[in-house]
Formats: C-alpha cells, sequence, structure tokens
C-alpha cells in the first residue's frame, strides 16, 4: 500500500450534491490539490482531519507535528472516505460521504458544508485496481464501498467480465454506473434486515466462472469476515487476488475500530489457517 506523507492538506468546497438521499458529495478544489496523487488506483481515499471545537492548527502542518506540539485532548478525530473522482485538469476531488441524519461525525458535517468552506485532509492512500489480466472480476460492498466499486468499474478494460453485488439501503439509493465491462450488477436491498447479511447471501450462492478471478470485497467487518472466509477456505481465491477489508464496524466509531482493527484481522487470519489445516 502506498500512502501520500501525512501532510495536512487544505482544501475549498467547490460545490455539494445529493445523488442518493443517504449521499453527500463533496467537489473539492484549491491550489494544494495541483498534483496530486492520484490515479494509480481505484481505491485512493482521503482521511477528513476534525480538530475539536475552538482548536486551530498552524498551515502548513502534519499529524506528526500536530501530535508533538499538542496536547493529547486537541489530537483531531480521522475519517476516511475513498476519493470517487478526480480532475486533474479542472483539479477537482470528488468524495462521497455516507449520510444517516445526524448520526456520526462526518455525514452531518458533509450535509452542512456549503461552496467556499475549508476543509482538512491527508492522503490519498491506495492500493486496488482491477487487474487487466484477470480472467472475471468480483466486486462487494455495502455504501461504503460504493464509490471505489464505481470507480473500479470505470477502470474495467472493454468486455471484461464482472460480477458486482452492492447492498443498499433500498432503491432510492442506487446510482447510475458505467463500465466497458461486460458488468452483471445486482443491487441488494437491505430493508431493515442486518448490514451485509444480503451480500454474504449473494455471493455464497454465486456460481464462480471459472479462470482466474480479482476481487474486491469492502464493508461492514462482522459480514467481510463471513465474506473472506467464504472466498479463501470455501472458494480458494489466493490472497493476491483478493483486496478485502472491513471499512467500518456495527456498533463502534471509527476510532474504537482502528484500535482494534489490527488485532481483528489477525484473528480472522488465524482462524482462516486452522480451518484450512487438514483433519
Amino acid at each position: 500500500m502506498t500512502q501520500r506523507p501525512k501532510k495536512v492538506t487544505a482544501a475549498t468546497v467547490v460545490r455539494t450534491e445529493r445523488p442518493t438521499p443517504h449521499l453527500v458529495r463533496l467537489v473539492l478544489g484549491g491550489e494544494e490539490l495541483a498534483g496530486l496523487p492520484v490515479g494509480a488506483y481505484t481505491d485512493h481515499y482521503v482521511k477528513f482531519v476534525f480538530p475539536p471545537a475552538g482548536v486551530s492548527y498552524p498551515h502548513p502542518t502534519d499529524l506528526a507535528t500536530i501530535k508533538r506540539e499538542f496536547p493529547a485532548a486537541q489530537w483531531p478525530r480521522l475519517r476516511a472516505y475513498t476519493v470517487r473522482a478526480w480532475d486533474a485538469a479542472a483539479g477537482e476531488l470528488t468524495v462521497d460521504v455516507v449520510y444517516h441524519g445526524d448520526q456520526g461525525l462526518a455525514g452531518p458535517w458533509a450535509a452542512g458544508l456549503r461552496p467556499g468552506d475549508r476543509v482538512l485532509f491527508t492522503g490519498p492512500g491506495g492500493a486496488y485496481a482491477p487487474d487487466p489480466t484477470a480472467d472475471w472480476h468480483l466486486l462487494v460492498g455495502d455504501e461504503s464501498a460504493l464509490p471505489a466499486i464505481a470507480a473500479a468499474l470505470e477502470r474495467l478494460p472493454a468486455g471484461a467480465p464482472a460480477k458486482v453485488y452492492l447492498e443498499v439501503g433500498g432503491p432510492a439509493d442506487e446510482l447510475p454506473l458505467t463500465s466497458l465491462g461486460a458488468v452483471e450488477l445486482c443491487w441488494l436491498h437491505r430493508a431493515g434486515r442486518p448490514v451485509g447479511e444480503a451480500l454474504v447471501e449473494a455471493v455464497r450462492a454465486l456460481d464462480f466462472p471459472s479462470g482466474r478471478v480479482h476481487a474486491f470485497v469492502h464493508g461492514e467487518a462482522t459480514a467481510v469476515k463471513e465474506l473472506r472466509r467464504l472466498l479463501r477456505v470455501e472458494r480458494g481465491v489466493p490472497r493476491e487476488a483478493l483486496s478485502i477489508s472491513g471499512y467500518w464496524r456495527r456498533g463502534m466509531d471509527d476510532e474504537g475500530w482502528r484500535s482494534t482493527k489490527a488485532a481483528w484481522n489477525a484473528q480472522v487470519e488465524a482462524e482462516e489457517v486452522t480451518v484450512a489445516l487438514p483433519a
């Protein structure tokens, strides 16, 4: 995985959009975005920086400087979001933020932004782009993975086969997606069911095509854990052919999830080895 040094970039809100009831689209611009290293991956992400109320940081700065020069109570909270698009000619970065009313930190913040407002972020990071040599592609995720999956579909070579499963709340949360690939897209409506349950069912029922798959599976951690075991252990998908991670976890804020994610992943990998061992 590559990641830009954790300097804090300042950008200006150019405009905001509401493509669905539960999505806020931020289009950001500004001189500091010139030369932003976006384009190698389709899961590029930035981390928005949220200083505590009443706290401001010198600019330019970076996270290491903030943590060295400010007391811990004044350190920022961070929220990671996938880059939906980068228009290098216009110098505009588009980021989609999931919005569930007044819940959470970033959703209400994004909904309240107006053109001219200043935002801070670190990054971009990233690690995945569709392998053009794969025989077919599998893309699976909930709303949190929708921007990355949309970007990946736009990157598929012409005619590349792809099975795509996207779980959202309901029909109003669907978005038009474009691709030159031979895409079979299935929107799964949650309709009150636990997050990720429909995704696990759909992938388990999938009649896997022959050939080498390249898979991207991201979303709620508990569902992703089940999907990882299904793909790695039951289907035998090699680790190098699979980009898979829990973007978030039910019942935890982002700080809580990040503080436990490494241990969670280690446990998942250990369970995979145990299950895969011959009896």
